[in-house]
């Protein structure tokens, strides 16, 4: 179990960047035509627009959260707030983004699974990155009960200790994330999948996404008579 853990979060992490970034770089260089979200708004757009802007938005918002929270070192946030208080924010907020983004997976979800068109145009990998994001953000939400019970910071400060020896390749990371709760873990453990499976999905299409893309106006592909 120790070798397995060791593996999980002190290996897996370095197998799953490395994947993300080669294999991402591979795709680009030579298979340049499925590079593309592939938006099926034109085979059902019943909702369509509401759920995808909330998805969207949701999902970066708690991106964005995620990197700052676990890669700002306590000696730098705690010149503006201690530890306490930053993880009853990140409940707040992380919880706030979570469930506007999870009222938008609702619609794509069973969207995606359910409307005859658009599951005859999805490929395995469609599916499959759908599900892996529905349940990866279902954890996390979990992990807001989890961190309920901790409100001291103590979790929040593994937590982020783990990230930053992984980010900047310093030993000891896995041993770091053996007291936190098995949620955080599989949380965890999840993301570092996506990030695996990264290049071999329509997810790469975020590489090529412009700093104005939630502004945009969606593609006018027909226009009814």
């Amino acid at each position: 179990m120790n070798y397995f853990h060791d593996f999980m979060f002190g290996i897996y992490p370095y197998l799953a960047g490395a994947v993300f970034f080669v294999g991402s770089w591979i795709r680009f260089d030579r298979d340049q035509y499925s590079w593309k979200a592939g938006s099926s708004q034109m085979l059902s757009n019943r909702a369509f627009a509401k759920a995808n802007n909330r998805f969207h938005i949701g999902i970066l918002l708690l991106f964005v959260g995620h990197v700052v929270g676990l890669l700002t070192p306590p000696s730098i946030y705690h010149t503006v707030i201690d530890t306490q208080t930053k993880q009853v924010v990140a409940m707040s907020f992380g919880g706030a983004f979570g469930i506007y983004c999870l009222l938008g997976m609702n619609i794509l979800v069973k969207r995606r699974l359910t409307d005859p068109r658009v599951r005859a145009t999805s490929n395995f990998s469609d599916i499959f990155i759908l599900l892996l994001i529905y349940v990866q953000l279902i954890l996390g939400l979990l992990t807001i009960f989890a961190s309920a019970s901790h409100l001291d910071g103590s979790q929040m400060l593994l937590l982020g200790d783990w990230a930053q020896r992984i980010v900047t390749f310093r030993s000891g990371a896995a041993e770091v994330l053996s007291p936190v709760s098995i949620f955080y873990k599989a949380h965890i453990f999840v993301g570092l999948t996506m990030f695996l499976c990264f290049p071999f999905t329509r997810l790469v299409h975020i590489w090529s996404a412009p700093i104005w893309y939630l502004g945009r106006s969606y593609q006018l592909v027909r226009q009814r008579g």
